[in-house]
């Protein structure tokens, strides 16, 4: 086993703005319930990504959203969101370092699970977090330029993760499953991701806050 590896952590997210994020919250939640869910979510995700070791923190942004201290920015760019994640890898890649990318709808996942992440990449050319609706919440490529096989994968669809899957291993990569995690899309969702939650977490306040009882 490879000790930690030093990787730069990318966040691709949405500005929380209320119609444009987390529109299927709606109802029960207001457009303005919906975007105060996903700034929360966001809002963790970028902490635990602060607090997790890495030799440098990306935000690929839709939109404008004050990027915390420290971080580099980076705008999203492509037609559709597989053109979008590969040119999230291509824009931001440093010669020698690996990169673990992860979106904001998955704030239960703290800083000790994305510095396991990265660990893995020293014994694997890439890591694949599947999430439980069939897509992913994380991958990491030990070279980033093997993102474009992400541009031959459907997303938003049940089979994404294992289609991802499979184009990695096409490539000839070893790949290294992380813990299957469940991301938020609908208010049941919602209700048990904050379950999971930290104490002080943001985005399960928000929760309790803007979803009916």
């Amino acid at each position: 086993m490879s000790g930690p590896v030093s990787v730069q952590l990318i966040v691709l997210a949405k500005a929380p703005l209320p119609g444009r994020v987390k529109t299927r919250l709606c109802p029960p939640c207001s457009p303005a319930g919906a975007a105060r869910i996903a700034a929360a979510a966001l809002a963790d995700t970028l902490d635990a990504a602060g607090r997790a070791p890495a030799a440098r923190r990306t935000l690929v942004l839709d939109g404008e959203y004050a990027v915390p201290d420290g971080w580099a920015r980076r705008r999203q760019r492509g037609d559709g969101l597989p053109d979008r994640l590969a040119a999230a890898f291509r824009d931001t890649r440093l010669p020698g370092l690996p990169s673990l990318l992860i979106g904001m709808d998955t704030p239960q996942a703290g800083p000790a699970l994305l510095g396991a992440a990265a660990d893995r990449l020293g014994d694997a050319d890439a890591v694949l977090g599947p999430a439980e609706d069939g897509g992913w919440w994380a991958l990491g490529l030990r070279e980033p330029a093997y993102a474009v096989v992400l541009r031959e994968v459907p997303t938003s669809v049940a089979c994404t993760g294992a289609r991802t899957l499979a184009a990695l291993r096409c490539r000839g990569l070893r790949v290294a499953m992380l813990p299957t995690l469940r991301d938020v899309d609908t208010v049941a969702d919602a209700a048990a991701v904050a379950a999971l939650c930290r104490p002080g977490n943001r985005f399960a306040a928000a929760v309790a806050a803007e979803v009916p009882a």
